[in-house]
């Protein structure tokens, strides 16, 4: 009887595994449906329509961008989450979403790790420390010098609490043994604007945002988060270079589906996004916007989200990290 048992469950799996992959022979027949988990403009926005536009093509059929802004990212992904495992609604997987809102806000309504399948990390941000103008100091070692000499007196600007330019701050502080304030502010755009102002001194921010400030000098760039220098700043060195590894970390902008999709899909997916990336007119537009195109396995994307979780997670403990609900 049991032998019986064990032959009905084995022929079950193997139906199940033929179905599925008769269903991602067909996949896909209709619209897909991209959650960006942000307003549109942004970054993740800006990755996301790049790619969403040629893997259309790719995949014969059209691939549309729906932009579920709020929460930090958080009502985005979780509806990414709650969506039908078929492969027609897809999200994009960034660092706040898939670590650092998980991390800050244990009441958030999905597991990044457990409620999501990874399809590939489609492109890399580096991060950059940048001063106004009229801070006293011309390079990090001198910036590094001032701020232990100020402790508790100077301040960093962040789009918001929990946000991950507080990460990479509190990552820096952490790092550094450093005291600085930290000031939330309901978004990038006000926060800069006061560090523009002069109303805070410093802010570690995404380099896309910050890039034309710094071109016309009016923010100084002191350091990168990038595994090398950047082409456009190459006299800005690395946190790595300044040793400094831990705060060295890019942001990423992934893609991802519900749980329980089936595997072969996930794989026809990430064959056509990685093909997209390789495209010389996909990886310009990327790098004109600040994006290095990367294209890796499910796997390795999975493992990237969960190490990150992992480190926010530690670092929220470490500062003693409170999310407002702001």
């Amino acid at each position: 009887m049991i032998f019986c048992s064990v032959k009905k469950t084995v022929f079950a799996a193997l139906l199940a595994g033929a179905g599925g992959l008769a269903f991602a022979d067909s996949y896909p027949n209709k619209t897909i449906t991209l959650v960006v988990p942000f307003a549109a403009g942004g970054t993740t926005d800006i990755v996301a329509r790049i790619v969403a536009d040629k893997l259309g093509r790719e995949l014969g059929q059209a691939v549309i961008v729906d932009n579920r802004g709020g929460g930090g990212g958080s009502i985005g992904a979780g509806v990414v989450a709650k969506a039908n495992p078929d492969g027609y609604t897809l999200g994009v997987s960034t660092l706040s979403t898939h670590a650092v809102i998980s991390a800050c806000n244990p009441k958030v309504a999905y597991n990044p790790v457990k409620d999501f399948k990874a399809i590939t990390n489609m492109a890399g941000s580096p991060n950059v420390l940048t001063v106004n103008p009229k801070f006293p100091a011309k390079d990090f070692s001198q910036f590094l010098a001032h701020v232990k000499k100020n402790p508790g007196k100077l301040s960093f600007a962040t789009s918001g609490q929990c946000s991950i330019q507080q990460m990479v701050g509190e990552q820096f502080k952490v790092e550094t043994g450093t005291d600085i304030l930290h000031v939330p502010y309901r978004g990038a755009g006000p926060a800069l604007n006061d560090l523009l102002g002069g109303s805070v001194d410093m802010m570690f921010d995404n380099l896309p945002s910050s890039m034309s400030h710094i071109k016309s000098d009016r923010l100084r760039p002191l350091a990168v988060a990038w595994p090398t220098r950047i082409d456009s700043l190459p006299n800005v060195p690395t946190f790595k270079e300044l040793g400094l590894a831990a705060v060295n970390e890019p942001v990423w902008y992934g893609l991802v589906a519900p749980a329980n999709t089936p595997d072969a899909i996930i794989q026809k997916l990430n064959a056509a996004t990685v093909k997209v990336l390789k495209m010389p007119e996909v990886q310009e537009r990327l790098r004109a916007s600040g994006a290095e195109p990367v294209g890796n396995s499910p796997a390795q994307h999975a493992a990237e989200i969960k190490q990150e979780m992992e480190r926010m997670q530690t670092l929220v403990k470490k500062q003693n990290i409170q999310f407002d609900g702001s």
